[in-house]
């Protein structure tokens, strides 16, 4: 077995995730590595989740009874893991939502409902950049088609990076809002957030960094990285599905008006008008996700455990040997920086000319999961004329013997197609 510096107990870790043990196809071992796209769930989630519908299910917020005053606590204090894990200067930053399409399509239209000095209208600019996720441009671009305002990006260099030469050129007097992901989905790349910050501040703009690819993998401060709102979901790092969070600088979320109107966020109701409560509730209308957050709060004690710097060190490592195995496959080309330096855990490559739903397909065949597609960042493919990719993405229970079976696996596929 592949020995590398910096692993994880990976044969420990495995053990709490009981679908690392299924076999596929009858009798294929499954090597995941699609954990971009979502991660696998360990046991103390899921015991968590069952815990909470066993015992305690009720609406949080309202009830006076024994199981909705439970319920709100497990609830409140899943809020309060979370700050703690992005390092929030205050638990009433920490809003919930469904997935980090929710958080950024909820930081667009409160922008867009805005009085001054943060609306977004028909004088003014949003910025984002060409190898944001789909739910990083389209909810600017309806933004952009409401309001008037002019929509600008950054482009990309050829290696797979942001091109920030005409950084003053692009973020200027007139942006009001700077938008991108901290790690990218289909290229790996870790971009520059500090030197993109700096330009924004100098204009006053606000920041948004989507972190969906950052905080399952690495430590994520919010105070360190100084955006004013910061979204990730939780199913990408060991949590369940249905739950997403902004974090949202306190002065920001106490001046900006909510998206969603309802139940829970209000605070006075009349026929006439109507006031809001304190954030986060002002910005969680109607019964919230209330296991999924109890399912998150699992996930991050899960993460915690283990340790994020940790974590990040077992996943360079992993990138490292990827890369080298994989610059031993003919024909392959990696789409996006070929260093293990300053790029994460999800590597996108094609084949010659084998499309990569034919790869895909044949490495499923063998057991393997992989992605393959535009992976919701389609002008990231029309930018290096490619049709599609196919991804491998690794978390902390993937091993050296998952890249090797992946290399083989993408030798039979050359073969099978010739």
């Amino acid at each position: 077995m592949t020995q590398l510096p910096g692993l994880l107990d990976t044969e420990a870790i495995r053990k709490d995730f009981p679908v690392l043990d299924r076999l596929v196809h009858d009798d294929r071992k499954l090597v995941y590595l699609d954990n971009a796209a979502t991660s696998q769930k360990p046991r103390q989630v899921l015991d968590a989740l069952s815990e909470y519908y066993e015992r305690y299910n009720a609406n949080v917020h309202r009830g006076v009874h024994v199981l909705a005053e439970e319920a709100t606590a497990l609830y409140e204090g899943a809020r309060d893991k979370v700050a703690a894990f992005i390092n929030a200067p205050s638990r009433d930053e920490v809003i919930f939502t469904k997935n980090a399409s929710e958080s950024l399509n909820l930081v667009a239209n409160m922008l867009g409902w805005a009085d001054e000095p943060y609306r977004v209208d028909h004088e003014t600019e949003i910025v984002i950049t060409e190898m944001e996720h789909h739910s990083n441009i389209v909810p600017w671009q309806l933004l952009a088609q409401r309001t008037g305002a002019k929509l600008k990006w950054f482009g990309l260099t050829d290696d797979g990076r942001l091109d920030l030469s005409r950084i003053d050129e692009i973020i200027t007097e007139k942006t009001k809002i700077v938008s991108f992901v901290l790690v990218s989905n289909i290229l790996g790349t870790v971009n520059p957030v500090e030197a993109i910050v700096r330009r924004a501040q100098e204009v006053g703009a606000l920041v948004c960094v989507d972190a969906s690819q950052a905080a399952p993998h690495m430590p994520l401060d919010v105070q360190a990285l100084q955006a004013d709102f910061v979204a990730f979901t939780g199913h990408k790092m060991c949590g369940p599905t249905g739950i997403g969070v902004l974090w949202g600088r306190q002065e920001l979320l106490e001046d900006l008006p909510p998206f969603l109107g309802g139940g829970e966020m209000i605070e006075t109701v009349s026929m006439h008008s109507s006031t809001y409560a304190p954030a986060p509730h002002k910005f969680e209308a109607g019964t919230p996700p209330i296991a999924q957050a109890v399912g998150l709060g699992a996930a991050i004690d899960y993460l915690g455990s283990i340790g994020m710097d940790r974590i990040l060190a077992h996943e360079h490592a992993l990138t490292e040997y990827a890369v080298k195995r994989l610059a031993e496959v003919p024909d392959l080309r990696i789409i996006g920086p070929t260093t293990a330096e300053d790029r994460g855990a999800a590597i996108s490559f094609t084949l010659g000319d084998i499309h990569p739903h034919d790869v895909g397909q044949v490495l499923d065949e063998q057991g393997i999961a992989v992605r393959v597609g535009h992976h919701c960042a389609r002008p990231v493919c029309l930018r290096y004329g490619i049709p599609a990719t196919t991804r491998a993405s690794f978390y902390l229970y993937s091993t050296p013997a998952e890249i090797d079976a992946l290399v083989e696996g993408l030798e039979h596929v050359r073969n099978f197609f010739g």
